[in-house]
């Protein structure tokens, strides 16, 4: 089974908007056109099973809207995780509706929410989450389309793993985006999944093979940022490593299998 744990889709109407918006920002062109169709076309060509669609409050009134729409695009093969915005009063009570319509995760995105990953603030939340036993996945590093500050960097990322022993964590971008250096200082070794995510055909190979081997291939998950990776080329990248059957049916999809529980 291969399961791409890291994807964005939008509703029809909205997609045709917002990926052109999004590719001109980061300069970066778009291999979909952002709907749930496409990528399911995608996924056949790139022998894909899953995908885990994840999708980003940023303003506090679209948390509701997304994750309706994130339960309802559920199937087979669409896994949905929820949003949830820090500024939204109601998030407990958004999560608790995301845990009981058998939503596995919340994904985070510190740079679009405004906040620092380790803000205090943020550790109601973070303690909620866990509790119901979700998975928080956080983009990491840079992001392409965002002037600095950075707020989720490797080094604030430590503390909240530190800080929350045993809670369901994914670094995206293999820990975070052009700080694989401070990834490998801060981060490898812990209690914190790496997502492949637009990441590894811009590392040096020698890097991630060590970061791999350090890590544990245990805690990386295959993931290719569709629509901003192609889901066949970022298959094809894992299998050139040659890691062997083992390690590459983990990466791929095993260790995704496990930590959704599926």
């Amino acid at each position: 089974m291969i399961i791409d744990f890291h994807v964005h889709c939008f509703n029809d109407e909205l997609a045709a908007k917002a990926v052109p918006q999004l590719a001109k920002c980061a300069n970066i062109p778009a291999r979909l056109d952002g709907t749930i169709l496409s990528l399911k076309e995608s996924m056949k060509k790139a022998g894909v099973d899953k995908s885990v669609v994840l999708s980003i409050a940023t303003k506090p009134s679209q948390t509701e809207k997304i994750n309706n729409w994130t339960a309802l695009i559920q199937d087979d093969n669409i896994i949905g995780f929820g949003s949830i915005h820090p500024e939204n009063e109601n998030w407990k009570e958004e999560l608790l509706r995301l845990k009981e319509n058998g939503i596995k995760g919340i994904k985070l995105h510190p740079d679009y929410q405004k906040f620092f990953v380790d803000d205090k603030k943020m550790y109601p939340i973070y303690e909620v989450a866990i509790e119901l036993g979700l998975i928080i996945i956080f983009h990491a590093g840079v992001d392409i389309g965002l002037p600095e500050p950075y707020h989720a960097t490797p080094e604030r990322l430590r503390r909240v793993i530190d800080d929350f022993p045993g809670g369901k964590f994914v670094a995206a971008h293999m820990g975070g985006f052009s700080y694989w250096d401070e990834v490998e200082k801060y981060l490898v070794g812990t209690e914190i999944y790496f997502d492949t995510s637009y990441s590894v055909r811009f590392m040096n190979e020698q890097q991630v093979r060590r970061i791999i081997n350090n890590h544990g291939y245990k805690k990386i998950l295959f993931a290719t940022d569709s629509p901003w990776g192609d889901q066949s080329e970022e298959v094809q990248k894992i299998r050139e490593f040659s890691f062997g059957y083992e390690i590459e049916s983990a990466i791929l999809g095993l260790n995704a299998r496990e930590l959704l529980g599926i």
